[in-house]
């Protein structure tokens, strides 16, 4: 594993991926902060035999941030039944969903159940599902009762309620609550269990108030505990909600010239995959963009995007799926909350290092932020094999499409100088021919010597682009025409981000040295 993957990762909840050298999901996880879970993987050597060989085989990781840890948990659940990954616990009865029930006797109940068939032939309950997760299933199930207080009892008492003595049943059944209060419950559950728990919130909050104003503060704390369990139970409604057809849900952001865009596949209400694009901007890119995904992709029911696009891409769509396709632009509820999270994931998977990137513009004082930096080193075995590397980070974060290593040609022998001249200039003059967009910042491993004659290589060029160098030894920064250097705290974040974009260049520059060393082994042999 690239140790720059793992610092890149955000603090926030959510479920990582583990995958092999093929690009096979093996492992899955939920975490409270994903950088924290995935760094104790690779710091703590002690594992037991199954993670040791888990970590041996991770080759990349991907992940999706959720709102909460809650939200992580039933994520992580329905991308486990998605892929099956090979080092997560395999559990034989993963393909039996379950559903709810809503009885139709006089004082409904709800109760849970595995048997479609049974549901079909008798036809007699309304049915909700099916859930994935047991656990959210129960959870569901003890929220409901205890919020509403539904009979749970199969058989109904003549006299006495044992539950209603302890305060979880209305007990309708001895004339505890009219029936006509009741059937106000079981409207109350129905529609949670429809998804609709957004929509019934406001009208517990309104009637709390009111209850307020006429001092019933038993009925108003009454609903008080209802609204705080339907508030709870929402949160996880936001990834698991039960559909009989399938969504796509994508958010984009455009900065400095190029759409970064994110796509959430959801099949039946379940969130199951994530995927990331990044492209160069340009006018109605969206209607370019979706025509283009779904020449090679499924189509859904309903595609969820933050703004409008031509009507006339829903008819080709239609016409190309065989069915009604839909495009929704939400302005709230729970659609929006899903598309807000997209939104959140575009942000912090592309720009979610960008707090390095301003802290380095305010320590170097460059008038823009270095969104794309492009960093120089260069190795050799006592003055021979020399070899250098250019690594580049885009929105503070390593961009390995745009790695590159060099062989020097100009000369043989141990000149740091001068090989640092010829990768300069062999990279930004090919950059200039090509008319390439140059990076915002290029950073030299080394001294004041290095950055000398990576000024030079520019000059002879005749490019202009913001340089530096970082000395190992003391980490200093030099920069240009200063012979003196620049000292920054070792906690400064600025000065940590180039540490890492020095190191990940050292990392990259050695790893290719150590091939040709291999390379010129075996051809003597």
């Amino acid at each position: 594993m690239d140790p720059s993957e793992i610092s890149s990762l955000p603090i926030s909840p959510g479920c990582y991926l583990y995958k092999d050298r093929s690009g096979k999901v093996i492992y899955i996880g939920k975490a409270k902060s994903l950088k924290k879970r995935v760094s104790s993987y690779f710091m703590k050597k002690d594992h037991d035999p199954k993670t040791a060989a888990l970590v041996r085989n991770i080759h990349d990781i991907d992940f999706i941030i959720t709102n909460s840890e809650v939200e992580a948990f039933l994520l992580e659940n329905n991308l486990i039944k998605k892929y099956f990954p090979k080092y997560n616990i395999n559990l034989k009865d993963s393909k039996s969903y379950s559903i709810i029930e809503l009885t139709s006797e006089p004082f409904p109940r709800i109760i849970s159940s595995r048997s479609e068939r049974i549901k079909a032939e008798k036809n007699e309950h309304e049915t909700f599902g099916p859930f994935t997760s047991g656990k959210t299933r129960d959870y569901l199930l003890s929220t409901l009762n205890r919020s509403f207080k539904l009979r749970t009892c199969r058989k109904l008492p003549k006299k006495k309620c044992i539950r209603y003595d302890l305060g979880l049943c209305s007990a309708p059944c001895i004339g505890k609550i009219s029936k006509e209060d009741y059937e106000e419950n079981v409207k109350k559950v129905r529609m949670v269990l429809r998804g609709k728990t957004s929509e019934l919130l406001p009208k517990l909050r309104e009637l709390m108030e009111r209850y307020s104003e006429k001092e019933d503060y038993e009925k108003a704390l009454q609903l008080r505990e209802e609204i705080s369990s339907l508030e709870s139970l929402e949160e996880k409604q936001t990834v698991e909600r039960s559909k009989k057809y399938d969504e796509d849900i994508l958010n984009f952001m455009v900065r400095s010239g190029k759409v970064y865009l994110i796509l959430f596949n959801v099949h039946h209400g379940i969130l199951e995959n994530k995927q990331s694009f990044e492209f160069d901007y340009k006018k109605d890119f969206l209607e370019e963009f979706i025509p283009r995904y779904y020449d090679e992709n499924p189509i859904p029911k309903k595609i969820i995007i933050p703004e409008k696009v031509s009507g006339s891409l829903a008819e080709f769509l239609s016409s190309k799926k065989g069915s009604l396709v839909e495009f929704i632009i939400p302005r709230k509820g729970e659609l929006r909350s899903l598309l807000e999270l997209v939104k959140k994931n575009v942000e912090i998977q592309f720009f979610g290092n960008l707090n390095k990137v301003e802290a380095l513009q305010k320590i170097l004082s460059l008038p823009s932020l270095p969104y794309v930096i492009e960093c120089f080193d260069i190795s050799h075995l006592s003055g021979t094999e020399v070899v250098a590397s250019m690594v580049q980070f885009r929105n503070g974060k390593p961009d390995k499409s745009n790695y590159r290593k060099f062989k020097i040609r100009s000369f043989s022998g141990n000149d740091d100088f001068r090989a640092m001249n010829e990768v300069v200039k062999r990279r930004y003059y090919r950059l200039k021919i090509q008319s390439e967009p140059m990076p915002d910042l290029v950073v030299i491993d080394g001294g004041i010597g290095q950055l000398n004659s990576s000024i030079k290589a520019l000059e002879e060029i005749g490019v202009k682009i913001p340089i530096i160098s970082l000395a190992k030894k003391l980490e200093e920064v030099y920069l240009p025409g200063n012979s003196a250097p620049l000292r920054f705290d070792d906690k400064n974040k600025g000065l940590l981000f180039l540490r890492e974009i020095r190191d990940e260049a050292h990392r990259f520059v050695i790893t290719f040295q150590r091939l040709r060393r291999s390379k010129k082994f075996f051809e003597k042999d």
